[in-house]
């Protein structure tokens, strides 16, 4: 390997197509973007003001909006100014391992988070009356901290183990940000082994979180069965329809694109799914979790009030 000189610089390849087509996806893209931005920043606003929210459920749902932004941040304007340039857009070694390692640490932060909010959607219709006593402030705090240090602190090998590849093949990037499978393709080491541990690494955290996910709604299913009104049983479902919902589409892009033994799959494969977890989804998460949520709506709405209110006065 002392012959190979490893690239210390990319080139993204970005989207195919002519200059016309790329401001269709730039408009498109960067309307979802804004939505996304401003959608999440008025949950976590709304959840910070309004006294009738200071409850473990919209506690969780705040930090999730955080970690929806940063997802799309760390990768979306990078794209958008892709789809501006005339030329191909290029990004230092540094700065495309420090985009992956923060795109995969705030993914595995989300997935922690959706564990803790499975769990507690478990406490509050299995165990109602101990709710407060169990998910209290403290607890809260505890559960969200460990979510983040977990996160970040299980996507350090990652981190070292991309920084220290050779790339001697090319430094053409066939893709709109710095993706591993992709940086895989053009090292010239052997590979097998560490796509080896990022597969374990992947069942072990997509999987892992699932665990929790799907015991919780199991004992959340038979419990909500066991209550007679189904007037009862329809307010119980509809508490955790938003939270499952959001599962079913992120863990099933993610396992699609992180969980298999080959890393190095289909450029454009790579993108659609890509694409679908820092855009897609983030655009998605407001108006998942608000549309049918009739207490955080009744806040929106008292809130936009208040502020009319103060602009007239």
């Amino acid at each position: 390997m002392g012959n190979h000189s490893s690239a210390t610089e990319f080139c993204l390849l970005g989207f195919r197509g002519s200059k016309e087509l790329h401001r269709i996806l730039f408009t498109i893209f960067f309307f979802f973007y804004s939505v996304t931005i401003m959608g999440n920043l008025v949950i976590i606003v709304i959840v910070c003001i309004d006294k009738h929210l200071h409850s473990p459920m919209y506690f969780f749902l705040g930090h999730l909006s955080v970690l929806e932004i940063l997802v799309t941040t760390i990768i979306v304007p990078m794209m958008l100014w892709g789809l501006l340039l005339s030329r191909m857009q290029t990004i230092s070694l540094t700065a495309c391992v420090a985009q992956l390692f923060l795109f995969l640490a705030v993914g595995t932060t989300e997935f922690a988070l959706l564990g803790v909010m499975a769990v507690d959607r478990y406490v509050a219709i299995s165990n109602p009356l101990r709710y407060n006593i169990i998910m209290n402030n403290r607890t809260c705090t505890g559960v969200v901290i460990a979510s983040w240090v977990f996160g970040f602190l299980s996507e350090l090998w990652s981190l070292y183990a991309t920084a220290h590849l050779t790339f001697c093949k090319s430094n053409v990037l066939d893709h709109f940000y710095c993706d591993r499978g992709q940086l895989l393709k053009l090292s010239c080491d052997d590979t097998l082994f560490t796509e080896f541990i990022f597969f374990l690494m992947g069942i072990f955290i997509v999987v892992g979180s699932l665990i929790p996910i799907i015991i919780s709604y199991i004992y959340i299913i038979s419990t909500i069965l066991k209550i007679p009104s189904s007037s009862g049983q329809r307010k119980a479902f509809s508490t955790c329809a938003s939270h499952f919902t959001f599962v079913v589409i992120g863990y099933g892009t993610c396992l699609f694109l992180y969980v298999k033994p080959k890393q190095t799959q289909a450029a454009e494969y790579n993108k659609i799914v890509s694409l679908l977890i820092s855009v897609v989804t983030p655009f998605l998460n407001p108006f998942i979790f608000t549309l049918r949520n009739d207490k955080f709506k009744e806040a929106f709405l008292d809130g936009v009030k208040h502020c009319c209110q103060l602009l007239k006065g």
